[in-house]
């Protein structure tokens, strides 16, 4: 190791401390005992659930949403592409308190939500809502990451099989779809996972109410507010390993590739 090399040693370890370091606080502030309570307590349990529930649920309409869209941004050139691409880059920048709120006057009484409440659909301050928010988050990540997987496509081969006759769906569903499959399935661990950890939108749109919109984040935030602090270490723990065997699943896919 050369001096140059050994001199970079130092801030390497200094983040690897400190990333020990909060792993650390948080598995040993409470006793296993405790901790077990923790996280087999019926808040800690609804939490979990409801996470679960809706971060596919946002993961389901990412990819519905995202694929298509990503398929065209990846495949075509058309007048205002540059400005299109430059738009669906300002959710990724967005603080996610900001973009809840945007959320929230756009789906008020006063816009989309009037027409939505005469046909019985309530959206704010629900589960339905915490849907919605992580959506909004998680269709970027899936759309970005998706365009990536289809441009890494040699189109040559979606050419070779129209002059064989192939329309363009056969070409979308048999060839492209699959070569970019193992990049589209790094992006959609990525968005659930981004989607898991999410809290400012979820809070501006689906407020932060126990046992109805009380997703992971959410229930750490109200039990520290509230002083229990084993419930929010038992929901963080739980989130941090939900994002440790993402993590490995994203590495396992990457290794495929």
């Amino acid at each position: 190791m050369t001096r140059f090399e050994r001199l970079l040693v130092l801030p390497l370890a200094l983040i690897a401390l400190m990333i020990v370091g909060v792993l650390g606080a948080l598995a040993l502030r409470l006793r296993p005992g405790e901790l077990a309570a923790a996280v087999t307590a019926p808040e800690t349990l609804f939490a979990l659930r409801l996470s679960l529930l809706t971060s596919a649920a946002a993961l389901a309409i990412a990819l519905l949403l995202g694929l298509p869209a990503a398929y065209l941004m990846a495949r075509r050139r058309f007048p205002g592409r540059a400005l299109l691409d430059t738009l669906l880059d300002v959710p990724l920048v967005m603080p996610p308190l900001v973009a809840g709120l945007g959320l929230l006057f756009l789906f008020g009484r006063p816009m989309l939500g009037g027409p939505l409440a005469t046909l019985g659909i309530e959206l704010l301050f629900s589960p339905a809502g915490v849907v919605l928010a992580l959506a909004f988050i998680a269709t970027t990540v899936v759309l970005r990451s998706a365009a990536a997987a289809f441009r890494a496509v040699d189109p040559g081969y979606g050419a070779a099989a129209r002059t064989l006759g192939a329309g363009a769906w056969e070409v979308f569903w048999q060839i492209d779809l699959p070569l970019a499959g193992r990049g589209i399935a790094a992006g959609a661990v990525l968005a659930w996972a981004r989607a898991l950890g999410e809290f400012g939108a979820t809070l501006m749109v689906a407020g932060a109410t126990r046992f109805h919109t009380e997703t992971l984040p959410m229930a750490v935030f109200l039990n520290i507010a509230t002083g229990e602090t084993g419930v929010a270490i038992a929901c963080a723990l739980i989130l941090l390993a939900v994002a440790l065997l993402m993590l490995l699943a994203m590495r396992g896919l990457a290794r495929r590739e």
